[in-house]
């Protein structure tokens, strides 16, 4: 999903920053855009779990449609909603790639998938939404190794705090293995899930 909107100011505007170079600006400047972004605004209920929706959807970069079909499913599921919801989005190729650190960004671990870099099971799969299953294998291709990219996050780059317990990463091989089912508490992204949950069951 190609956002047109930048990146700093999508991130004032969810009130998290949405990648590492967006901190700096967002700490900068930690009120959303525009000639009414300081100002005492009255919140809704609804605003407040809108909000919340958001800052999920765009910390995975995924379109409305995806984020609508990811809660039905989870929906259906026995477990918590909410929980269950983070769990389904954090198994997405893109996002385990993103978690690996083999990409700077989601935006590019998007890109990198969509461009067909990487390996499931040995097989080339281009599909940023491509769900996971534990113990599966994702790796990039060996005709893709030696690009740049590859290169620096081989070097341990992209790597931003401990690797979640979901994963197995071997980046010098360029290789991740999904282990398990994320559980929530172990999922770092920035969200009330409930009140996500709240917002579709209106």
């Amino acid at each position: 999903m190609n956002q047109a909107r930048p990146k700093a100011r999508l991130s004032r505007a969810l009130g998290i920053p949405l990648t590492r170079k967006c901190v700096k600006y967002f700490e900068r400047r930690p009120y959303p855009p525009g000639v009414h972004g300081r100002a005492r605004r009255k919140t809704s209920d609804y605003q407040v779990r809108l909000l919340e929706k958001q800052r999920l959807r765009h910390q995975y970069n995924i379109s409305e449609a995806q984020m609508r079909r990811a809660f039905e499913e989870a929906a259906r599921s026995t477990d918590k909603t909410g929980e269950r919801l983070v769990s389904l989005l954090e198994r997405r190729l893109d996002a385990v790639v993103l978690r690996a650190g083999l990409a700077r960004t989601i935006y590019q671990a998007r890109q990198l998938v969509a461009h067909g870099h990487f390996t499931v099971d040995g097989r080339k799969v281009d599909i940023p939404s491509y769900r996971l299953k534990p113990h599966q294998v994702v790796a990039v291709r060996e005709s893709s190794r030696q690009k740049p990219p590859f290169q620096i996050a081989a070097a341990g780059a992209h790597a931003e705090g401990p690797i979640p317990h979901y994963l197995s990463v071997a980046l010098s091989d360029l290789r991740v293995t999904l282990l398990k089912e994320p559980e929530r508490r172990e999922v770092p992204v920035l969200c009330d899930e409930q009140l996500v949950v709240e917002f579709y069951s209106r």
